[in-house]
């Protein structure tokens, strides 16, 4: 069983990447994979323990779940009252470089302080305002992935996996920024100029519809939700800290203020419009099928790790390996195969009583596990979420992104081993 699960994986695997031309949904994929992987795993040990284990990585997997699912729908309300004419009135340039360089820029930082996960929303939703055709579009999509994953690598809240290695203990907030700073910003740079190589010309904006609901909204209520919305997933990163609590919620607390906040705010309005610009209506837009296909691929994920494969591979890795960069670098591109959580988390168990905080193994390990993620677009939950979004095919961005996130990500970590062992 322990080799059937690895081959039925592979061809999961395989089916979703030819999600285009075979015509089946991921979704569908990822939940027939997770079922049978699971299925393997309860033919290998006690059922209790597996009933337990199950239980375990379902309550992990819905935090995501429900963060992912209140994030989109903020952005979407956001979306609805056309707050984000806000920003993209002030974006004037039509030049596709200029463009592309503003919006990675924008969510590179901006990963650092919210996360990437909602960053990735929040610019694709903002990229729809600025960009008509669909596959230009993607470009910036890709993009906004990398400089996502990039800059979340070097925030202690930026990313789920350095989250987890600072509630743990294992990094610092200034020497995580400190030391990882540049390789991640390289790991953003690097493909950005690449990519802008091959753009030329000027992008055509898309024409506003502002009859969809047949009112247009005013400037109070598109300034008032756009502030309230990303104040709101601002302030989740420092509930957690107050609260302890996970960060799913703090985005439910915050989908709950604004669900009361647009509740009152129209509710004058007539039947037709209301549900066009409150959460109970614009919660189905939301794309559910993405969400079911990162539920169906980190429940494949979790069996794997329950079954032990991903234990033994940290074990083989430092066995045969040795060398500390090389594991990590190793570690991150699997994390553009294999959900970065488990593999941090195995990191993490093997390692934790053998270097202290700060070690320059926790540190390269953060920038790995986040930034490697952007190699394949679904190596992330930024990358996850997008490939939702904008119904990305996964093996265009294998053609046309890939490439260029690989050599950025390759930067990062010689640049990282440089000054770790000439300035550090």
């Amino acid at each position: 069983m322990f080799t059937l699960m690895i081959i039925v994986f592979i061809l999961g695997y395989i089916l979703i990447a030819l999600e285009y031309p075979l015509r089946i949904n991921k979704s569908a994929t990822a939940l027939l994979l997770a079922a049978m992987m699971w299925m393997l795993v309860a033919f290998t040990g006690e059922q209790s323990l597996i009933s337990a284990e199950l239980l375990n990585h379902l309550g992990e997997i819905s935090g995501i779940l429900f963060f992912l699912l209140g994030a989109m729908t903020i952005v979407e309300l956001i979306d609805s009252h056309e707050g984000f004419r806000i920003i993209t009135n002030k974006i004037r340039t039509t030049r596709k470089v200029k463009l592309l360089w503003a919006i990675s820029l924008i969510t590179f930082f901006l990963s650092a302080v919210l996360d990437n996960l909602t960053t990735a929303i929040v610019m694709v939703a903002l990229l729809r305002e600025l960009i008509a055709d669909k596959k230009e579009r993607w470009f910036f999509a890709g993009m906004v992935i990398i400089a996502a994953n990039s800059g979340g690598a070097f925030s202690p809240i930026g990313d789920v996996t350095t989250i987890m290695l600072w509630i743990g203990g294992y990094i610092t907030t200034m020497n995580i920024i400190l030391k990882t700073f540049i390789p991640s910003a390289l790991s953003m740079v690097i493909p950005l100029a690449l990519l802008s190589i091959t753009m030329k010309g000027d992008i055509q904006k898309p024409v506003r519809k502002t009859a969809d609901h047949g009112h247009a909204t005013t400037l109070f209520e598109r300034n008032l939700i756009f502030f309230l919305g990303i104040g709101l997933l601002l302030f989740v990163p420092i509930f957690k800290t107050w609260t302890n609590l996970p960060p799913y919620m703090g985005i439910l607390m915050g989908l709950g203020i604004l669900w009361v906040v647009t509740e009152i705010m129209h509710k004058s309005k007539n039947d037709a419009y209301r549900p066009m610009v409150t959460v109970a209506g614009v919660i189905r837009r939301v794309d559910t099928p993405s969400v079911l296909f990162f539920l169906g691929i980190l429940l494949a994920v979790a069996a794997l790790q329950t079954a032990g494969h991903l234990n033994l591979l940290a074990a083989s890795l430092d066995k045969y390996i040795g060398n500390l960069y090389v594991i990590n670098i190793i570690i991150g591109l699997l994390s553009s195969v294999v959900d970065n959580v488990p593999l941090v988390a195995g990191a993490m168990g093997m390692y934790q009583n053998t270097f202290p905080t700060d070690h320059y193994f926790w540190e390269m390990l953060a920038y790995c596990a986040g930034t490697g993620g952007s190699i394949l677009i679904i190596g992330s939950a930024a990358g996850v979420a997008v490939m939702g979004m904008e119904k990305i095919h996964f093996l265009w961005y294998l053609r046309n992104i890939s490439l260029w996130a690989l050599i950025g990500f390759l930067a990062g970590s010689l640049a990282y081993w440089a000054m770790s062992v000439v300035i550090f």
